[in-house]
């Protein structure tokens, strides 16, 4: 009897372990995703994505984040109208995020780990969104549209200091709350120099780096304040050209943009005869988990080290260090306006607080439990302290759900169309292909490369 009844709890145990590796599925979906993605098998890659994305009403789960996938790869295949329905989808499930009570998934967070709360996008998703659906309403000629989507843009940038503020105030509830629950051994935890120092160990970079300021892409500033030249609409591209000249001030395109505009607004030049090349380059950061054993308070002084799972950004290549453009006997080069790591990981590192703490209030919730079990748990073998270990190992897993999509950098380069209107692009040591000019007043040839050796997606745009 005594086999029978510890076979049947094992059998327990293993089935919670089944139940519960459906908590971590998102990596190994990011992964299969990424092998089709990487290897340029775009139709591949769509289908994937659509399977993950549920029937219901309301988003699930990874919904928004596969529909970001798709509106990407929608514009990857120049369906720039199918591009904007997905991204328009994506926009709603933001939304429906930004006006929902979190509050019922915040504490299965801490009970379970943040896999189980939907993906619920970062600023930088956002303004993305806006972002790439004014390219596609650029490339389908829809300019009225286009302005609309820049505004939503800027504006996304402008109310995201605000959203940050609402995040931090959630996290400090979340935090009273679990030291309501669990008492004083949350906050020490959490406060805990010495977990601090062990996370800076495990991850040096976390800080390193040079910041945009908060939650500004620049690459947008930059794209609106010449989108808002080509349409006559100089005053207010000035004030994007100079902010966006402010955070690269090293990419001369952007100040040769600026003195034109301000001549332009002086009377004194017109916009005419100039094309910009815009590259997409590379891949953007994906995220890996790594773990940690970290000290945790459980009674009075009583201490005992605990793993919990943190995610972490890895940099991705970029596909060439820059194109080279020959056109009327002269050469370009293109130059940085935006990098795409620096704007995640200026975001991540401001989100990584909150996701320490939250992991944290998780992990000592759930050894509080075990520490109780086990020394109340007089059974033999300890049925109840065993399925308490097997599960917060089971639910010990890191967020690492990110936008795979988006490129390393944005490039530009802005030269004047020359007299035979044909431009020739080249990549270091890769293939080059020429580029005609239609009968215009100025253009744009929007150039996306993931990876070297990779076909690129090109869009000309004339105005």
């Amino acid at each position: 009897m005594v086999r029978d009844s510890f076979g049947s709890r094992l059998t327990l145990v293993f089935l919670l372990l089944v139940f519960l590796a459906g908590c971590n599925a998102p990596k190994s979906h990011l992964s299969t995703f990424g092998e089709y993605f990487n290897s340029s098998d775009y139709e591949k890659s769509i289908k994937f994505a659509q399977s993950k994305i549920s029937k219901s009403k309301n988003p699930k789960r990874e919904d928004l984040l596969w529909t970001l996938q798709l509106g990407t790869l929608e514009r990857l295949r120049q369906n720039h109208r199918e591009s904007n329905n997905y991204f328009d989808r994506s926009e709603e499930m933001l939304k429906f995020f930004d006006y929902q009570n979190a509050t019922v998934d915040s504490a299965a967070a801490i009970v379970v780990n943040e896999n189980i709360v939907p993906y619920l996008g970062e600023e930088y998703d956002g303004i993305m969104v806006n972002t790439y659906k004014a390219l596609n309403f650029m490339a389908l000629g829809e300019n009225d549209q286009a302005r609309v989507e820049f505004n939503r843009a800027l504006d996304r940038q402008r109310r995201a200091r605000e959203e940050f503020a609402r995040e931090i105030a959630k996290l400090q509830n979340e935090l009273d709350d679990a030291q309501e629950k669990e008492g004083s051994q949350t906050r020490k935890n959490v406060d805990n120099p010495e977990t601090n120092r062990l996370i800076t160990n495990k991850y040096p970079g976390l800080y390193e780096f040079e910041a945009y300021p908060d939650f500004v892409n620049p690459f947008t500033t930059y794209i609106a304040g010449v989108f808002f030249n080509l349409v006559g609409d100089h005053s207010k591209a000035v004030t994007f050209l100079k902010e966006s000249y402010g955070m690269v001030s090293e990419n001369e395109y952007i100040a040769q943009d600026l003195a034109v505009t301000e001549q332009v607004l002086d009377g004194q030049a017109e916009l005419k005869d100039t094309v910009w090349v815009i590259f997409e380059n590379g891949m953007g950061p994906v995220k890996e988990e790594f773990r940690i054993d970290i000290p945790l308070f459980v009674a009075s002084d009583d201490v005992k080290y605990f793993g919990i799972a943190l995610p972490r950004l890895i940099f991705r290549e970029q596909a060439y260090p820059y194109l080279s453009i020959k056109a009327g006997g002269n050469n370009y080069n293109t130059q940085i306006v935006g990098n795409m790591d620096m704007v995640v990981q200026t975001e991540f590192g401001k989100d990584f607080k909150g996701i320490l703490t939250r992991a944290i209030i998780s992990a000592t919730a759930k050894v509080v439990a075990q520490y109780a079990l086990q020394k109340n748990d007089n059974s033999s073998p300890n049925i109840a302290s065993l399925l308490a270990a097997v599960y917060s190992y089971a639910t010990t897993a890191a967020d690492v759900r990110i936008w795979t999509t988006l490129p390393k950098n944005f490039q530009v380069a802005r030269l004047p169309i020359p007299a035979d209107r044909l431009i020739t692009i080249e990549a270091p040591g890769g293939e080059s292909f020429p580029v005609e000019i239609h009968a215009c007043k100025n253009a744009f040839v929007y150039i996306r490369i993931p990876q070297k050796q990779t076909r690129q997606v090109l869009d000309l745009i004339t105005y």
